[in-house]
């Protein structure tokens, strides 16, 4: 086992990024976000500087996944601001949003079942394909270069999740915690600057998330920011710079993970008064 993997479960290894003077990467301010007289997303703000891992946590129907898919663009906020790089993109469409260097997974792996592995990831690297559907349908010139520096291209992240000897493999044969790296490797594909993981550890093994945990780690190496949203406590606190806590749509605490493990406010309302317990809870 990786030895900062087998320390004391809240003790963050990541390096620390809070410096003001560091323009942030992301920035969410004031975002609110109602379906019909539910409000998910409750005037929430924070920032994410780059090379960070920021951890979002909180319990099943505090508004994570709705935040996630705000910043994507799947949703539009009733009001705030959400600026990447500086710049508005609140109302962007998907794809502008992904083009700008913000990529994301899902909670239940989205694949194409009956495509290979490589395929699906050659899906996420046609993002940065120069050529449109004309140009593959006509084979026009430079067209099979272009297709061949795909593939390579999604071939080297399946190396980087260790899948590259599933490449051929249809993506439906494969067991749960493999598809959920291929999905990885699919956003990497894209050449983020921020990535957006949504409860990657879900349904993972004890191994599984321990290699989850090195991989992650790795991806920040490589320069890429992380928003991550889990469930698994252990994991949160090993990997966070800094956790932003939500409840009932709203923002109850932020801080580095020694701050949010002994914040009352988070023990009493998110963890029921028993943070050991439930970190237990999380690693049984």
């Amino acid at each position: 086992m990786n030895p900062a993997l087998s320390s004391t479960p809240f003790a963050s290894d990541g390096p620390s990024t809070a410096s003001t003077a560091v323009q942030p990467l992301l920035e969410v301010e004031n975002v609110r976000r109602s379906f019909g007289g539910l409000v998910a997303v409750d005037g929430v703000s924070f920032r994410v500087l780059p090379g960070q891992i920021k951890g979002l946590i909180g319990p099943n129907g505090a508004g994570k996944t709705t935040l996630f898919n705000l910043v994507c663009g799947l949703l539009r906020p009733d009001a705030g601001r959400i600026a990447f790089q500086g710049r508005p993109i609140e109302g962007w469409k998907p794809y502008r949003i992904a083009r700008a260097g913000i990529s994301r997974t899902f909670q239940n792996p989205s694949l194409f079942l009956q495509m290979n592995v490589l395929e699906n990831v050659m899906v996420g690297r046609h993002r940065r394909a120069r050529r449109g559907f004309l140009g593959c349908a006509l084979r026009l010139p430079g067209q099979a270069a272009e297709e061949r520096a795909i593939r390579q291209a999604a071939m080297q992240q399946l190396e980087v999740v260790g899948l590259a000897h599933l490449a051929m493999f249809p993506a439906g044969s494969l067991p749960f915690g493999q598809r959920r790296l291929v999905e990885l490797a699919r956003a990497l594909a894209t050449e983020p600057r921020m990535l957006l993981l949504d409860e990657p550890a879900s349904g993972l093994n004890t191994k599984e998330k321990e290699d989850l945990a090195d991989l992650i780690r790795q991806i920040r190496d490589r320069g890429i920011t992380l928003l991550l949203v889990e469930h698994d406590m252990s994991l949160v606190m090993r990997l966070a710079d800094e956790i932003v806590v939500l409840h009932h749509g709203a923002r109850i605490a932020e801080g580095p993970p020694q701050v949010i493990q002994n914040d009352p406010t988070v023990i009493n309302v998110y963890l029921g008064g028993n943070l050991d317990h439930a970190t237990s809870s999380q690693e049984s």
